[in-house]
């Protein structure tokens, strides 16, 4: 896979005009975003890591194989930004998910080692409401004994169902052990595929 790194933006309008498919990935302050790109493009430093939540205030684009773009987003709910910092945040999250047509998933990352969170389950609703085609990536896996994660899994689900008739796919990743690396990349070359096909129809 090759990977390079094309722009980072404050202005999801400033974006590269393109067609290729993109995939944005998201989750809230220190949830291993960068960790897992990097994982995914086996690239270590692709995507800046930091301890400290925060890190990525802007929209960063990823071009991947010439074909499509892993979009770095940045975090949500951070509590030190305050309030002015949060809402400009905000308008550079939501005006990229509602207003960029080239968004063809919207990867949502969750720790799998947390119960569901009222702010992610909020996120999942502005989301359906909008029409925005999601996935559901669990990070740090290896945090967990299988047994521990078994039993998180079911609860998350169980609770997803009490506001979702249907589930959108969901993934089990550690960036650390490199699991859930080809599951989500299969994921993305089908619907990279069927798009293609759709394509040539028309």
């Amino acid at each position: 896979m090759r990977a390079q790194f094309i722009i980072s933006n404050a202005d999801w309008r400033k974006c590269p005009e393109t067609d290729l498919p993109e995939y944005a990935f998201i989750g809230r302050s220190n949830v291993g975003k960068s960790s897992l790109i990097n994982m995914l493009t086996q690239q270590k430093g692709l995507a800046k890591t930091s301890a400290k939540p925060g890190k990525t205030l802007l929209i960063n684009h990823f071009l991947i194989d010439d074909s499509w773009y892993i979009v770095d987003l940045p975090g949500y709910g951070y509590a030190e930004l305050g309030k002015s910092g949060k809402e400009k945040l905000q308008q550079l999250i939501y005006g990229y998910i509602l207003h960029r047509p080239q968004l063809t998933c919207l990867m949502l990352l969750i720790d799998c080692r947390h119960e569901p969170q009222k702010i992610d389950l909020e996120f999942m609703t502005l989301l359906g409401e909008n029409g925005i085609p999601f996935t559901i990536v669990f990070t740090k896996l290896d945090k967990l004994s299988n047994r521990q994660w078994q039993l998180r899994f079911e609860a998350y689900k169980t609770r997803l169902l009490e506001d979702w008739e249907e589930l959108p796919p969901m993934f089990a990743t550690s960036a650390e052990k490199g699991t859930g690396r080809e599951e989500v990349l299969n994921y993305i070359h089908e619907v990279n595929d069927t798009i293609k096909d759709n394509k040539q129809k028309d």
